[in-house]
């Protein structure tokens, strides 16, 4: 070295702040820093995807997704069933109370039919083709008139407010007068007749 050379203060000293560090050149192009921690992964294998799998590790991904299946199909099964069984139970009950408003409806026109009945035996005839109509009406629907005048006292079907002694021959309690008629609407009795009975 000669006299004129300058002298580096620093030459031979250690720097106490540790190595450069990275500059942006090196981190811009995906180096990492000399005392960077490797990968995670760096240590296992890479899989190749290529390598045929073994026979029981087919059979055991076979049984995987048949099970999957199967829990599929149950659940689709149990599924359809309640759906099933949820339509059904609302048809159900859309019927009965389409049913039960027809009923009702045919009870608030049997004081009519009884109007209709008291007039024509007043002599009304001019009411008869009006109650003949309305009563056929009614019955193509399912209205059953209960008249049972004659026939034997059935206390599901007759209502007796009145009684008489029995006469030779009578066998049992028999209806010997209808007071007011009854009505049934589809087999269900939804007014008894009102009756005289003898027995």
């Amino acid at each position: 070295m000669s006299a004129q050379d300058p002298v580096d203060p620093t030459e031979g000293v250690e720097d106490p702040l540790g190595p450069p560090a990275v500059t942006d050149d090196l981190a811009a192009e995906g180096a990492a820093p000399p005392d960077a921690a490797p990968p995670a992964d760096a240590g296992e294998p890479a899989i190749d995807a290529t390598t045929p799998a073994s026979v029981e590790e087919l059979i055991a991904a076979l049984e995987l997704t048949t099970a999957e299946r199967d829990d599929y199909l149950d659940s689709l099964r149990r599924n359809q069933a309640d759906f099933e069984n949820y339509r059904k139970r609302v048809s159900k009950q859309q019927a009965d109370d389409v049913a039960r408003a027809a009923e009702g409806l045919v009870e608030q026109l049997l004081p009519v039919l009884d109007a209709c009945d008291g007039a024509i035996h007043h002599g009304a005839t001019e009411v008869e083709p009006i109650y003949a109509a309305l009563l056929g009406t009614l019955e193509k629907q399912g209205l059953q008139r209960i008249d049972p005048a004659g026939e034997p006292f059935d206390p599901n079907l007759h209502e007796a407010v009145m009684h008489e002694p029995a006469a030779d021959g009578d066998d049992g309690t028999v209806v010997s007068a209808v007071m007011r008629a009854g009505y049934s609407w589809k087999g269900r009795v939804v007014r008894p007749a009102m009756v005289k009975v003898r027995g």
